[in-house]
């Protein structure tokens, strides 16, 4: 087995990521998944399947930097996690320079939904589900008005986000998260398949074949405005 297939697979192991240097297309495209439970700052179980932050951003940034790697295709099924690390690598996508799409596998809840719309498109399969809630927080919370200014300031900084870069009116999303009619013992909306589409949050339901289509289009329209062959 050659040094790059080790590497790769050790890539997928450790990391979810591996860069596909064989597509069909003559493209380099980094592919990135997103599962379990996003780890910010402290460390989860060893139970636990877990996207880590620190992985994460170094990957976002070397992506940028590396002149061969053309696009990049997010794979999410996330329940969620750190709202501060969620949001970095959620911004870290939005303001990468190359094409970027992402598809919705089992679910993108929490603080997955800006994960999912921070993407230049986005896909879910017809089965896939999206859960908005407000924030939450573990711990001992002292119950003071700057406590409830602090939760609310966190919140319009997600739902400002996920409007910005999808087609949800943060109004809307603000209502969604606080709808008392999906579930019994919470509050917030679940949205399945084409339901996040209709709500705005995602672009188009569709499965791996999509996600690559669309990739490989927003890379040929890249190349062509630089003028790339």
């Amino acid at each position: 087995m050659s040094k790059n297939k080790e590497k790769d697979k050790e890539d997928i192991k450790e990391f979810g990521q591996i860069t596909l240097e064989d597509s069909r297309r003559n493209s380099k495209i980094h592919l990135l998944s997103i599962i379990g439970e996003i780890e910010g700052h402290e460390v989860l179980s060893g139970s636990s399947k877990t996207t880590k932050y620190e992985h994460v951003i170094p990957s976002l940034a070397e992506i940028e930097d590396n002149k061969e790697i053309e696009g990049l295709l997010i794979l999410i099924n996330t329940i969620g996690g750190d709202v501060e690390s969620g949001l970095a690598i959620a911004e870290m996508i939005a303001s990468l320079s190359k094409p970027t799409v992402s598809l919705v596998l089992g679910g993108s809840h929490s603080i997955g939904v800006p994960l999912a719309a921070a993407s230049d498109y986005s896909f879910i399969v017809p089965t896939g589900t999206m859960l908005i809630h407000p924030v939450r927080m573990s711990g001992m919370v002292i119950g003071a008005r700057q406590t409830y200014e602090y939760f609310q300031r966190m919140q319009d900084r997600i739902t400002g986000f996920v409007a910005e870069h999808s087609r949800a009116e943060q109004e809307r999303i603000e209502e969604m998260m606080m709808d008392t009619g999906y579930m019994t013992k919470d509050l917030g909306t679940i949205l399945v398949g084409k339901e996040a589409v209709d709500a705005g949050i995602i672009d188009e339901v569709g499965g791996i074949k999509e996600a690559f289509r669309k990739l490989y289009r927003l890379i040929r329209k890249t190349n062509k405005d630089s003028g790339k062959n």
